[in-house]
């Protein structure tokens, strides 16, 4: 994969994490952190099975993990300070307001992040797209069942995953 096309990739899967939970002023996503756990949880979805199932949850038919999900990941994170992170997340968002998809704003301490009527529309165009069905499916079934904080998020990895979290930091997961 071009580098092009893996940052085009990272910001569909931004867009599509935002339609869900970020898509107006009045529902902005609230907090990088927020947008980094989310991230993980869709990127990484053989450890989001062992959180949702530690709620009683199953995934909807079709956004199920398969088999090869289990034994290989989509896009390398790093163990990093607050959890999984990716170095990406400041240029891919600046990406987005640059494109006129998102905007930000701050409030208090935490970047808000929010689509724009161009950024809802290419996020919806994306999320219709077979290629995208599954990402859209785990987006959706992730803001009925875990639209938290990202502290929250953040806590809840700690607490379940330590596969994840009891590396050194600046390593790849």
């Amino acid at each position: 994969m071009s580098q092009q096309e893996e940052m085009n990739y990272h910001i569909a899967r931004l867009l599509v994490i935002l339609r869900h939970f970020g898509p107006t002023e009045k529902r902005p996503l609230k907090g990088i952190t927020k947008l980094a756990k989310l991230d993980f949880l869709l990127r990484y979805p053989a450890f989001t099975d062992q959180i949702i199932a530690n709620r009683g949850l199953q995934w909807p038919l079709g956004a199920e993990p398969s088999e090869s999900e289990f034994k290989a990941v989509e896009s390398r994170m790093i163990r990093y300070k607050y959890g999984p992170w990716d170095d990406r997340y400041y240029p891919l968002i600046g990406r987005l307001v640059g494109l006129g998809l998102a905007e930000v704003s701050k409030e208090k301490r935490a970047l808000s992040i929010r689509l724009t009527d161009e950024g809802r529309a290419r996020a919806e165009s994306i999320s219709r797209t077979r290629e995208w069905l599954e990402v859209e499916l785990r987006a959706r079934f992730l803001r009925e069942n875990l639209n938290l904080t990202g502290n929250r998020l953040k806590e809840i990895i700690y607490a379940e995953l330590p596969d994840v979290v009891d590396r050194p930091h600046r390593v790849e997961i």
